[in-house]
C-alpha cells in the first residue's frame, strides 16, 4: 500500500498522517530506504525486463529473485537511473531523513525493537529472539516479496499484454497482499487495485478501500472498462475469462 501503490505509482492521495504511518511501516519491512526502493521500482517499470531494469527477469529466475541484490549493477542500470524523477519524494523531509539515516533507523526499528520485546516481556533467550524475530522474519519477508520479481515474471497468464514478461500469478497474490496480478499491474500501473479482480486476494486494496471509507485517502485511480477491454483485445494472450477466446466459445 505504501512504498508501491502510493509512493511509487501515486495511485491515490493520502492525508499527512497516513503518509507518515506508511513511511514508518515500510521502514519496519527492512527493504532499503524508501527513496531507493521507489527509485528502483520506477526504473523497473520504465525499462522493464531490459538491461536497464535493476532486476531484469531475462537474466534468469535467480537473478530476478535475489541475485540482483548481491551483484554489481549493470552499467545501463546505473546510467538510466540518473533519469528517474524523484523530485516528489525529495520534497518530503521525512523520506529524506529516513534515506540519510537508514541504517541507524533500520538497526532500531527492524532489529533492536522486535528482538528486545520478547526478551523483556517473557524472558526469551536473546539468541532465539534474534534468530526468530529478526533473521527468520526478514528472510521470509524478503523471499515472498522477491517472488513478485521472479515468479510473477515467469509463471502465469498474460491476458492484458502478451508482449511483456509480467504475468498473473495467484500464488504470489495470496502471499503478497495482492501484488501477483502482475500482468494487469504493468499494463495499468496507475490503478490502485493493481488488479482487475479488485479485492480478490488483495489485502492492500482492502486496506486502501477501508482508508477511503474513513476519509483518510481519496482520488483512487482505476482503469476504465472501455480501456481495459480495448487493451485485452489488442495485446492480450486470449486467456481473459470475459474477453478471451474461451469466453468467445462459451457465447457460441
Amino acid at each position: 500500500m505504501g512504498a508501491h501503490r502510493y509512493f511509487t505509482h501515486r495511485t491515490f492521495k493520502a492525508n499527512i498522517i497516513i503518509r507518515r504511518v506508511l513511511i514508518v511501516l515500510f521502514t519496519m519491512c527492512g527493504q532499503n530506504s524508501l527513496w531507493q526502493w521507489v527509485k528502483d521500482h520506477r526504473q523497473h517499470h520504465k525499462y522493464s525486463d531490459t538491461d536497464a531494469d535493476p532486476h531484469n527477469a531475462r537474466r534468469g529466475f535467480f537473478f530476478s529473485h535475489v541475485g540482483w541484490l548481491i551483484s554489481e549493477r549493470h552499467p545501463k542500470v546505473l546510467q538510466y537511473s540518473k533519469g528517474i524523477d524523484m523530485s516528489d519524494l525529495e520534497a518530503d523531509s521525512w523520506i529524506m531523513f529516513q534515506n540519510k539515516y537508514y541504517f541507524q533507523v533500520y538497526a532500531v526499528v527492524c532489529v533492536l525493537i522486535p528482538c528486545i520485546i520478547p526478551i523483556i516481556l517473557w524472558n526469551e533467550d536473546p539468541v532465539k529472539s534474534f534468530l526468530v524475530c529478526y533473521s527468520a522474519r526478514t528472510c521470509l519477508s524478503l523471499t515472498f516479496t522477491c517472488f513478485i520479481n521472479s515468479l510473477a515474471h515467469t509463471y502465469g497468464q498474460r491476458p492484458y499484454d502478451k508482449t511483456i514478461l509480467p504475468r498473473q500469478n495467484k500464488f504470489v497474490s495470496i502471499f503478497i497482499a495482492g501484488e501477483g496480478w502482475h500482468n494487469f499491474h504493468h499494463a495499468f500501473p496507475w490503478d490502485y487495485r493493481a488488479s482487475e479482480l479488485g479485492t480478490s486476494f488483495n489485502l492492500a486494496a482492502n486496506a486502501i478501500d477501508f482508508c477511503a471509507k474513513m476519509g483518510w485517502v481519496y482520488d483512487l485511480k482505476t482503469v476504465s472498462v472501455q480501456s481495459l477491454e480495448k487493451r485485452i483485445k489488442k495485446t492480450g494472450d486470449n486467456s481473459h475469462e470475459k474477453y478471451g477466446k474461451q469466453a468467445s466459445k462459451k457465447l457460441i
